[in-house]
């Protein structure tokens, strides 16, 4: 992160609504004298959660000079309807104002390019930084504490509290509920999520046995009544028929339950997200599901656009499929590619897997994954039909019918989807539904959808199982223009103040770039060290995404014992092809020069 070398006055803040500000809306004349930071999100994105996480310190250290304000700027075609934005705001805990940027102006304006990007902007309403990722807090906190210290001394400081006011909060049984499981004795187990516990409801659903855990954020382990978790997800019954593993996700650990006692303990993690290669096996990245295959427990980690395994009985992890690259790529595993998993379901020598950034079904067997429904991070829609054709919209459930059809809980979409094997057809069997985000099927054969929006489970209604045709959508972010043949790629990156370019471990920086579809690049494909890379694009193909994924190791500076930090970032980057268009795509890795 840098400061921006001119003085560049902050664009205006222009929306379609706002959110947690009782109804007032906001100009830049309002935050004028305070420190601005606009984090722009989508509710979609596993990073961006990720920034709202380390985000949270910092509200609360510099509560009485810092305003952040969500700016969030949609990718899916149902993160621009007003109410599921505000569902998302509630369902992980955003505690400050939001913008809803539905038409991406302020996208624009901000020059973002990458989920999620930061803007710092000082008393006097200048944009002094931006940088793009996860992982900048401790960065952030020297730069807020430079601002503080300039504008106190100009007197251009205002302290004092921000524009923030908290929406009245609903009473329901479950509130933004995750996952379901079927528990020995016929009772259901949900991960109440913006609840922070774990409910165990009666065989219908609907009545509250027990809850496991406070109710408030936290990573306590001990009796249900104080033990704490954070936005938990997936549960995974282990075959003792006592232990549930639970994927705590925003904690970045599991946790076990002991269903006789009640008692709740760490299994795995170090509860600090994974940030390279060096965490494999010891450190998690937003666990979302959980399902038991080939004798362990997969994790989906849709932090990191992997599925990991977990041995309960050595209590380690390691790495099942995929390299961290968000893409949709099948092939032996692990070197393939997802985008986000947040659905899991193993049913006989199948794992199926709702990955839900390239809007998917997919399938792991005998070492391969495979991919029934889904064409990758930017197409997405209501689709029936022939699988290679048909469309989802962001899926996080998926559940084996006794037939071993595939119900699918196709979210964005508000849908309940089935895939036939046999005919390799997709039809929808329910539609309607707030953001269904699980599907549980009972061993008595009563399906179950844990309808998220809604704050409950209902039992699934087929009716007459219809065909939708025509709703189809793709991604509409502006495209950068390059010229066709050669190009330079070059990721701009420099260190937070007080740290410094680490090669401790190796070489302190790592770029890895691929193409959808993989005929836009000749060349410049694949993984390397330095941060600036030739490329050639094939002048036969118009247009499509590069995908680059950039990281830089760093340490402090002048200190007897410095920590090590690492940046990284992905970059999803639509590009066209145009004669006279430049044949340079800068990237800000961390810091922008206005």
């Amino acid at each position: 992160m840098s400061s921006v070398n001119a003085r560049v006055r902050a664009p205006e803040f222009r929306a379609r609504g706002w959110l947690n500000t009782g109804g007032k809306k906001l100009k830049l004349a309002d935050v004028r004298g305070k420190i601005t930071l606009l984090d722009f999100w989508t509710f979609c994105c596993i990073n961006c959660l990720h920034v709202l996480d380390e985000l949270r310190p910092l509200e609360e250290k510099y509560g009485d000079v810092l305003v952040i304000i969500g700016v969030h700027s949609p990718k899916f075609e149902h993160e621009r309807d007003p109410a599921a934005l505000a569902a998302a705001v509630e369902r992980y805990g955003v505690h400050h104002p939001v913008l809803d940027d539905a038409d991406m102006t302020m996208w624009q304006q901000y020059a973002a390019k990458a989920w999620p990007t930061l803007s710092v902007i000082d008393p006097e309403g200048y944009v002094v930084a931006s940088m793009a990722g996860e992982g900048h807090a401790e960065g952030l906190a020297r730069l807020i504490d430079e601002l503080i210290t300039a504008h106190d001394a100009k007197g251009s400081l205002r302290r004092g509290d921000g524009p923030y006011v908290a929406p009245p909060a609903d009473q329901t049984v479950l509130r933004f509920p995750g996952k379901a499981i079927e528990l020995p004795g016929g009772n259901l187990l949900v991960s109440d999520s913006a609840r922070h516990s774990l409910a165990e409801l009666t065989p219908d659903g609907e009545t509250l046995v027990r809850r496991i855990g406070t109710g408030e954020r936290g990573r306590v382990d001990g009796p249900a009544d104080t033990a704490s978790f954070s936005e938990p997800q997936g549960l995974c019954l282990l075959p003792d028929q006592r232990t549930v593993v639970v994927a705590d996700t925003v904690n970045h650990l599991l946790r076990g339950l002991d269903l006789e006692s009640g008692e709740v303990s760490t299994l795995a993690g170090t509860g600090r997200p994974w940030r390279s290669a060096d965490d494999d096996g010891v450190s998690l990245s937003s666990p979302w599901d959980l399902a038991w295959f080939e004798g362990r427990v997969i994790i989906a980690m849709a932090g990191i656009h992997q599925l990991w395994w977990f041995d309960p009985e050595h209590g380690t992890t390691g790495v099942y499929a995929g390299t961290t690259v968000e893409s949709l790529r099948d092939g032996p595993i692990p070197d393939v590619w997802m985008a986000q998993p947040s659905g899991l379901c193993s049913y006989g020598e199948k794992l199926w897997i709702a990955d839900s950034e390239t809007s998917a079904l997919r399938w792991v067997e005998d070492g391969q994954l495979h991919t029934a429904v889904g064409q990758g991070l930017f197409d997405f829609g209501h689709v029936d039909g022939a699988a290679k054709q048909a469309l989802l919209q962001h899926p996080l459930g998926v559940a084996v019918l006794p037939d071993g059809s595939v119900l699918v809980a196709d979210t964005y979409n508000g849908a309940v989807r089935r895939f036939d094997l046999e005919t390799d057809e997709v039809s929808t069997v329910d539609s309607g539904l707030a953001e269904p985000s699980d599907i549980l099927v009972t061993r008595a054969g009563e399906v179950f959808v844990v309808e998220s929006g809604a704050h409950r489970l209902v039992k699934l209604a087929p009716g007459a199982v219809k065909t939708v045709e025509g709703e189809r959508h793709r991604t509409e972010r502006p495209a950068s223009a390059l010229a066709p043949g050669e190009v330079t790629l070059d990721v701009v990156f420099t260190p937070p103040p007080g740290q410094k370019l680490d090669t401790t471990f190796g070489p302190s920086t790592r770029l890895v770039v691929s193409a959808a579809p993989p005929e836009l690049l000749l060349e410049g494909e694949g993984t390397g060290t330095g941060l600036s890379r030739r490329l050639v694009l094939n002048p036969a193909v118009t247009k499509g995404v590069l995908q680059v994924v950039a990281q830089a190791a760093t340490c402090d500076a002048d200190v007897e014992h410095a920590a090590c930090h690492l940046t990284r970032q992905d970059w999803g980057v639509p590009i066209v092809l145009e004669p006279d268009a430049p044949s340079r795509l800068p990237l800000i890795l961390r810091g922008l020069d206005a």
